[in-house]
């Protein structure tokens, strides 16, 4: 009797460990911030990106893993450690440039997981294939650039080809991980002394490009202004030659006139346009007409016979 009690009691413990496991490891969560891998006796059988309350079946047929969906930084060339403080790597981050001289860069690489069964299963540490390929494509766009333009204008053109090389890369790796972007940390030399003579130059360039843009902004307020008087002048010279144009045409047009006159009376009109001429000519002069019929010569004074105004009249005249 004793020993099929105990048979029992072991039977029964072992059923109840067994319900334990089935009850405990029947379910699981996933949060807003994660996703979640079912593996089937260690193969990759199901993707779960929906958060809730999700059920399995029991380990150790069914386990899961949970993988977080935030983007990751990637610090190459150094670390923040416990106290807050930077540490560096000069080792890691010391590269040599296209034209043989040395730099020290370091960098920060955004990632995150889009494939977790693939981050899972396709390597053994994923994160260290992402730092290596990292290495790889800086180092290789670094060794195809000057020195000039690792140090200043041309960190934007370093960042955008590293990160094209190194997205390339992870593709084909096919590791389960995205590049989100590559933002270059700091580039500079390792040497003090060769530090600021670069600063010095950097300095003197960034004055040149100041004093172009300063000669740029001086020749375009100059073109402005004379293409203002330019405008000014063109623009009175067509003033003048409307004026001009339609002054000729008001002479002509008095000009015809007077030919229709002189056409229909030509002694008359003659006589007209000399006495015309004359007062125009000679405006103070005493004009008198003459006629020599060959014995005596009359002539008629036209000064005296316009009538003569008396002082009174002079001064109402002036003051109408």
């Amino acid at each position: 009797m004793s020993v099929k009690r105990t048979l029992m009691m072991v039977g029964l413990g072992i059923f109840g460990v067994i319900a334990l496991i089935t009850v405990f490891t029947s379910w699981y969560t996933v949060d807003e911030s994660e996703q979640a891998v079912v593996i089937t006796f260690g193969r990759a059988d199901e993707m779960v990106t929906n958060p809730g309350l999700h059920f399995k079946l029991p380990w150790p047929v069914q386990s899961v893993e949970i993988l977080s969906k935030e983007t990751f930084s990637l610090q190459f060339g150094y670390k923040q450690n416990k106290s807050g403080e930077l540490e560096a790597y000069d080792a890691e981050t010391k590269m040599i440039t296209g034209d043989e001289n040395i730099v020290l860069t370091d960098l920060v690489v955004q990632w995150k997981i889009t494939e977790p069964n693939k981050f899972l299963f396709n390597s053994q540490d994923p994160e260290r294939i992402l730092h290596s390929a990292t290495s790889s494509a800086i180092r290789s766009i670094i060794g195809s650039s000057s020195i000039d333009a690792a140090l200043t204008e041309g960190k934007a053109d370093i960042e955008a080809k590293t990160r094209e090389l190194l997205v390339s890369l992870i593709e084909n790796y096919d590791i389960g991980i995205s590049v989100l972007g590559v933002k270059l940390q700091d580039v500079e030399l390792p040497n003090k002394e060769v530090r600021a003579a670069f600063t010095a130059v950097t300095d003197a360039r960034e004055m040149k490009n100041t004093k172009i843009n300063e000669a740029e902004k001086y020749e375009n307020q100059r073109l402005n202004e004379a293409q203002g008087e330019r405008d000014a002048i063109m623009s009175k010279a067509k003033g003048a030659k409307t004026a001009r144009i339609e002054q000729a045409q008001g002479d002509v047009a008095v000009f015809n006139k007077t030919y229709e006159q002189y056409k229909g009376n030509q002694q008359i009109t003659r006589e007209r346009l000399i006495l015309e001429t004359l007062e125009n000519v000679l405006p103070k002069a005493q004009i008198y007409i003459m006629n020599d019929d060959g014995n005596t010569m009359k002539y008629l004074p036209l000064q005296p016979l316009q009538p003569q105004q008396t002082p009174t009249e002079k001064k109402e005249g002036s003051g109408n």
